[in-house]
């Protein structure tokens, strides 16, 4: 018995075999969550597709998170195939590459607004949407933040700002979500290598910095973050809502 038998859920922001979207995908699937996957643009998909299809996914869908016609036939198509709605995965963020390089004091208009359209108001849209095939389920929402939304890490720029909307509208879905039943949360990860991080100027000594200064002296690994995930996705985290849940080898407690 796993702890995900005939659960139904969805993964927004698989890239590769190295996303910690796919690590957590893996994770639920091997306790027995049956998955759809999404994937954005035709690059994505011939990426993803052999992933999905590895765990055996009937759905996988393209959307484009910044597009509500799109959100929209992701659901209804989940609706067709699984009925409802158990798990929801949102591990999508992007900004422009110009505005991670310098300082945050630079950010144009256009990239602030597009950093938090699709790293931050995409949840509240995936979950707009979630709602109605989750409600009176054991149903659980998680997104993925980072450090830097609560604190200033060179380089991080505007998508501090907006992990830290994200974390907010976290906060906030939780309370207008719990009376359905339904918990939101979020894990906010230490560095890990993938391609979203790859865009991240200075990304090596971010690595080098937690290494030395985390209490347990090491980086984090995407399968710690897939542990993590598969308690908040299970009924063992049933009273946990409204959460940002650290796996950073302890390095958010660390004052100097």
């Amino acid at each position: 018995m796993g702890l995900l038998d005939g659960r139904k859920g969805i993964i927004f922001g698989v890239a590769n075999e190295k996303s910690i979207a796919w690590a957590i995908a893996q994770k639920l699937h091997k306790e027995g969550a049956e998955l759809a996957f999404t994937y954005a643009g035709e690059a994505l998909e011939k990426r993803v597709r052999p992933l999905a299809d590895s765990l055996g996914a009937k759905l996988i869908l393209p959307c484009d998170v910044t597009k509500d016609d799109q959100i929209q036939a992701v659901f209804d198509q989940i609706r067709s195939a699984f009925g409802h709605l158990d798990i929801l995965v949102h591990a999508i963020a992007y900004a422009n590459k110009e505005d991670l390089k310098t300082d945050f004091l630079s950010t144009s208009r256009d990239g602030f607004r597009l950093a938090q359209d699709v790293s931050a108001y995409s949840l509240t849209a995936l979950a707009r949407h979630a709602a109605p095939l989750m409600e009176g389920r054991p149903a659980s929402i998680l997104t993925l933040t980072y450090y830097g939304a609560e604190k200033v890490v060179p380089r991080y720029n505007v998508m501090g700002v907006a992990k830290a909307a994200l974390e907010a509208s976290v906060r906030y879905l939780a309370a207008d979500l719990g009376p359905k039943g339904i918990r939101v949360n979020a894990i906010s990860a230490g560095p890990i290598r993938t391609l979203a991080s790859a865009g991240i100027s200075g990304f090596l000594d971010m690595l080098h910095h937690v290494e030395v200064k985390a209490p347990l002296r090491r980086n984090i690994s995407a399968e710690e973050v897939a542990g993590t995930a598969l308690y908040l996705a299970s009924d063992l985290a049933s009273g946990v809502t409204g959460e940002v849940i650290y796996v950073d080898a302890g390095y958010h407690i660390m004052g100097m």
